[in-house]
């Protein structure tokens, strides 16, 4: 049996169910990508940096649509976004070069440590009122 047919079969209710969530909290606005990076890890014993590739994978998607969507709308502000695309990129050209100068256990540890502020900084940070 060939490679492809072997993924078919490996999928399952648990994956398929782990997949919609991902992408009902995302559709919501909630960060879907820590829940699939999660279960991969978690659940599957995917390595860290292969579930964060699947995850991208999941995202790019969305992302594109987003910026179609909001274009549309005329909400894209170049003076805002600009500063924030070339950052992000600098941050990309930084992440793959440490990607193969730190251990797989560190990333790991640094991707929890992240989610535990992020996610206590939602809990616990004071939101303004819209």
């Amino acid at each position: 049996m060939g490679r492809c047919e072997d993924a078919v079969e490996a999928v399952n209710f648990w994956d398929i169910l782990a997949v919609i969530l991902s992408a009902a909290i995302s559709a919501m606005g909630l960060g879907g990508g820590g829940v699939l990076i999660l279960y991969l890890t978690l659940i599957k014993s995917v390595p860290q940096l292969e579930a964060q590739g699947i995850n991208l994978l999941f995202f790019i998607p969305c992302a594109v649509a987003a910026v179609f969507v909001y274009a549309k709308r005329r909400v894209l502000q170049p003076k805002i976004i600009l500063p924030m695309v070339l950052g992000g990129l600098v941050g990309v050209a930084a992440g793959s070069f440490l990607l193969y100068k730190i251990d797989t256990k560190y990333i790991s540890i640094l991707f929890a440590c992240f989610l535990i502020v992020v996610g206590s900084i939602t809990l616990f940070g004071k939101s303004k009122k819209a």
